[in-house]
């Protein structure tokens, strides 16, 4: 049986060959802890830990002493904001109506504990207005945190304005940039940014590795006690294949951006023109412009997303962010655009990557089209 077609990459993507073949050598022949240098194993893994980091920090205009290295984007947002946040108790907190649910969840977190905390509403596009967040900020605000791209919409913020507010005010920007690496050029000094995460799973790296970028001489409490590792800020035995790979997928990103970047809006474009052409009541979420390229989230209407993905086991594909999809809720980005409970059951998530076809773009369209059409006559 064949495989579906891979339509899901902000669920997460596959490894590219290139960065399986750098990690390899670091779960066989090289196997030492970076931690140990007295011997020519650990100290061989000290220094491809230390390329990986120097690899992230030309990723994004960042000095390699201000690269942590993380399980991922979530733990990174977790560290990033209750790091800074349990610095100053009481302060204020800022953030906005779509982050992911790392963010969100660990700042409500906070807010039960004693912290205050204004939540941003968002255009129907899901931009965050950079005025907005400037009339939020008060004098005990502590941290703000906005995402690069959203992963469900594709928007992407105005990042460089709303960091030079938040500069202005002395507060700490955090962003979760999970989405936009790789996708979109990301350079912490001209936008501000004092804290980032990210995940090497979203751009063709391995799973359970990230990074948190910390400006230098930005103070953040670590959350867990150890072995010192990572100076103390996440401790923990390193996974050195991981960030191996970790820093080659940020690399080969680098290199390829501008070119996959065209290529794969062209095929979002493709298929959204199929869909559009093709069915009556469809309607793109989020923006037409300022939207990463591997996006398109589209509303059909009178069809029910779960109901037309049951009928598409050729394609592989999300109703919506695959992290919400173990929680019977809706879409809280969807809410905030001001989507219906009926148009949030009816949004279809593709997400394309390097490694798609326009035939397989072809075959996706034909299929939802004649899959949409089917449900629409009724059994």
């Amino acid at each position: 049986m064949a495989s579906p077609i891979y339509l899901d990459h902000h669920s997460t993507t596959p490894v590219d060959a290139r960065v399986l073949d750098a990690m390899l050598p670091w779960f066989s022949s090289e196997y030492g802890n970076a931690s140990n240098r007295t011997h020519a194993f650990g100290r061989n893994a000290s220094a491809a830990v230390e390329q990986a980091r120097e690899q992230l920090a030309r990723a994004l205009g960042a000095r390699y002493s201000e690269i942590y290295f993380t399980s991922g984007a979530t733990e990174s947002n977790a560290i990033a904001l209750q790091g800074a946040a349990r610095r100053a108790p009481g302060a204020h907190l800022v953030t906005s109506a779509i982050e992911h649910r790392s963010v969100l969840d660990a700042m409500r977190r906070l807010e039960r504990e004693g912290w205050r905390l204004t939540t941003l509403p968002v255009d129907r596009y899901g931009f965050v207005d950079p005025e907005e967040v400037q009339r939020a900020l008060r004098p005990d605000t502590v941290v703000v945190s906005v995402m690069a791209a959203n992963n469900e919409i594709g928007t992407i913020e105005p990042i460089a304005r709303i960091g030079a507010a938040v500069r202005r005010s002395g507060a700490l920007f955090h962003v979760d940039a999970t989405q936009a690496l790789g996708r979109v050029p990301i350079d912490v000094e001209a936008m501000s940014i004092d804290l980032l995460s990210l995940s090497a799973h979203k751009l063709h790296g391995p799973k359970g590795v990230g990074a948190l970028y910390v400006r230098r001489r930005v103070q953040i409490d670590a959350l867990v006690e150890g072995g010192g590792q990572e100076r103390g800020l996440r401790p923990g035995t390193l996974n050195v294949p991981g960030i191996v790979g970790l820093g080659t997928a940020c690399e080969l990103a680098l290199q390829s951006m501008h070119e996959d970047g065209d290529r794969i809006a062209a095929l979002r474009d493709r298929l959204q023109q199929r869909l559009l052409e093709a069915l009556d009541g469809v309607a793109v979420n989020g923006p037409m412009r300022d939207r990463i390229a591997a996006n398109l989230s589209v509303t059909i209407d009178g069809v029910d997303a779960d109901a037309l993905l049951l009928g598409l086991p050729g394609l592989a594909l999300s109703a919506g962010a695959a992290c919400s999809s173990l929680q019977a809720k809706p879409s809280h980005v969807l809410e905030a655009i001001g989507a219906t409970q009926a148009g949030i059951a009816a949004v279809l998530r593709f997400g394309i990557g390097r490694g798609n076809t326009l035939d397989e773009i072809e075959q996706a369209a034909h299929c939802v089209i004649e899959r949409v059409r089917r449900l629409r006559r009724g059994p």
